[in-house]
């Protein structure tokens, strides 16, 4: 029987219930195989543009820099939950907020970063984006070359 090691664990994270859920199985995996987290959170810049260019709709539209600053918060304590879970198990947690399209950034970081599993819940909070344009979890684990772990609400 081959033994599986998870030192490279992202939880991607969006501040979620379901998400919070998948960073506590997360963090208790990880304290399992010996593993550091890294609490990932996408500021997602293309839903705050119209044409794609975020750069150019904040020039356009000032407000949006209001926007894009509540998004970057709001990551920051999504992370920070994460972190603060890792610290009370003794879990190294490592934060990481990114920007752009949310799925092709996890998906990139995942990647390039060489984790061994990518952990997130079913039901972020997308809302109305999500029915229109599918879940993130979806096309996660549609393209993901890394095993992806999907935690879903009890």
């Amino acid at each position: 029987m081959q033994t599986v090691n998870f030192k490279k664990i992202m939880i991607a994270t969006d501040g979620s219930d379901c998400s919070k859920l998948a960073a506590k199985k997360g963090i208790d995996l990880a304290r399992l195989s010996g593993g550091t987290v890294y609490a990932v959170y996408v500021v997602s810049t293309a839903s705050l543009s119209m044409d794609g260019d975020y750069f150019s709709s904040v020039r356009a539209n000032p407000n949006l820099e209001l926007i894009y600053e509540a998004l970057k918060n709001q990551g920051q304590q999504a992370v920070d939950y994460v972190i603060s879970l890792g610290e009370m198990k003794g879990v190294n947690v490592k934060p990481v907020l990114l920007e752009g399209n949310t799925a092709e950034e996890l998906l990139r970081y995942a990647k390039e970063e060489k984790m061994d599993l990518v952990i997130m819940g079913t039901l972020g909070k997308t809302g109305l984006y999500r029915l229109l344009l599918g879940s993130v979890a979806e096309n996660v684990v549609r393209h993901s070359k890394v095993p992806v772990m999907v935690v879903g609400k009890v």
